[in-house]
């Protein structure tokens, strides 16, 4: 989902992706993963991109606040699976 204004719960759902440019935020129920890289250049882009960065973080503080977290999660549980193709 790339957009001004996305609707990001985060936490919410294994579904969620916002892009900024060429940085992605990826919604999990147990983290939010950033990548890529993002250029915040000194024009009104850049100020629209930080400002869509910075309402994102900030839903992502507030929801962590508004929860009774652990000191640590656990890894996450990986699972090996056959090989579909052979």
């Amino acid at each position: 989902m790339t957009a001004k204004n996305p609707k990001f719960a985060p936490f919410d759902n294994e579904a969620d992706v916002v892009e900024i440019g060429r940085l992605a935020l990826e919604n999990r129920l147990d983290r939010i993963t950033v990548s890529g890289d993002l250029d915040l250049t000194a024009d009104k882009a850049g100020l629209e991109q930080a400002r869509l960065l910075h309402d994102l973080l900030g839903k992502v503080v507030a929801s962590l606040e508004a929860k009774d977290l652990p000191d640590h999660l656990p890894p996450p549980e990986v699972k090996t699976v056959a090989n579909p193709f052979g």
